[in-house]
């Protein structure tokens, strides 16, 4: 069995492969849709240069390559885990990337997103005012979850009600499940990318993931124009996690397990090809 020590260090490398290939890609497409001469001022164009600014490397993923190079905490994510979701975001980035979590992770994603939209939902505002000092390029809000642990089996009964499984926008929702608190903008939004990696969910006490995994699968089937929702959730090795996720994203929507983190594709039920009375919540 490996070390502890050995998976964290190849999670690190990871990290930086992952930064470093999306930096190489920023590069090649710069040179190859864009020519020097699109990227000079008026000054630099009568002086026959752009000052060394033409492919500069962005500050944001600069700091991020510095960072995970640098720093000895890694991301509670292994690298497998890692892998499938940096694959879906190779494919879409930019897009609009939703993560219910604030963490050491954070700056990975949004760097993996770059050119993109990646906003981070927290629970804790002491935490959220740590990271901002030091990454204030990240978009976050706080949220306040009003469950519990302790009430997932009640919620998860309550989840199967009419109330819970009408197609409609979570903040009208009549669903206990639903999170009505967010800025109105996170509502509005076609979330590309969604992954529940928060918030805690490992005591009775704690408020558990019922009400994201939950918000997550109706923000992905009210989705405006159509199309498909990735839905990312982390340490379904827990109950909570477990559950929600297969009643609430479906397991007949699910394309991939991997160590604690599970892949849903959830499509839009507002599809004007496919008539929402015709469609179970769940396939």
């Amino acid at each position: 069995m490996r070390s502890k020590a050995n998976q964290s260090h190849e999670v690190k490398l990871l990290l930086v492969c992952l930064l470093a290939a999306s930096f190489i890609l920023i590069f090649i497409v710069r040179s190859t849709l864009t020519s020097p001469q699109e990227h000079q001022t008026p000054e630099e164009t009568r002086s026959g240069g752009c000052s060394g600014a033409c492919n500069k490397l962005p500050r944001s993923l600069a700091q991020a390559l510095i960072h995970y190079s640098t720093s000895v905490i890694t991301p509670q994510q292994t690298l497998k885990e890692v892998a499938v979701s940096s694959r879906v975001l190779d494919k879409k980035s930019p897009c609009n990337f939703l993560v219910f979590g604030l963490g050491h992770d954070s700056l990975m994603w949004s760097s993996l997103n770059y050119g993109g939209r990646t906003v981070f939902l927290e629970e804790d505002e002491t935490w959220i005012k740590q990271i901002k000092r030091r990454f204030p390029m990240l978009e976050s809000y706080h949220v306040t979850y009003d469950s519990k642990v302790n009430q997932a089996d009640n919620l998860i009964e309550v989840g199967k009600g009419p109330e819970c499984t009408a197609i409609g926008d979570p903040r009208y929702s009549m669903c206990q499940l639903a999170l009505k608190g967010l800025p109105a903008e996170i509502y509005e939004t076609r979330w590309d990318l969604i992954m529940v990696d928060a918030p805690t969910g490992y005591y009775d006490e704690a408020p558990g993931r019922m009400t994201a995994i939950f918000t997550a699968g109706m923000m992905a089937r009210n989705r405006d124009q159509g199309g498909e929702t990735d839905v990312f959730v982390h340490d379904v090795n827990r109950e909570v996690e477990d559950k929600f996720s297969m009643a609430f994203l479906c397991e007949g929507y699910m394309k991939k397990q991997q160590g604690r983190l599970r892949h849903f594709v959830i499509p839009s039920y507002r599809d004007a090809s496919d008539s929402e009375s015709n469609r179970p919540f769940c396939p």
